[in-house]
């Protein structure tokens, strides 16, 4: 099973995307639970995922994050914003598993 994280400013917007994802995966067959968090949460949180997408809103702190997230052996990218405002869930999800595998 793998383990996906998304964050963004509050972990709402991020919600609709992630229900977008877990549709794409259950089509595929693909077992994975994702969840949208707060960047707030993500020192706490990262540990117990296999990689965390980041929304274009806080994009700007990748660089910060992925010196945490590197720490831990985990992959951190952005969304791009095409994809996070198209709700594009299918292309975030292979995204995350690229990152993965």
């Amino acid at each position: 099973m793998k383990k996906i994280l998304l964050c963004c400013s509050a972990g709402m917007s991020t919600s609709m995307l992630v229900k977008k994802m877990e549709q794409s995966a259950q089509s595929r067959g693909i077992e994975c639970e994702i969840q949208a968090k707060s960047v707030s949460d993500f020192n706490d949180a990262i540990s117990e995922y296999d990689v965390c997408l980041l929304g274009p809103q806080v994009r700007f702190q990748l660089e910060e994050l992925r010196k945490v997230a590197t720490e831990h052996g985990k992959n951190i990218d952005a969304i791009s914003p095409q994809d996070y405002g198209m709700m594009k869930g299918a292309e975030v999800l292979d995204q995350a598993l690229a990152l993965i595998d």
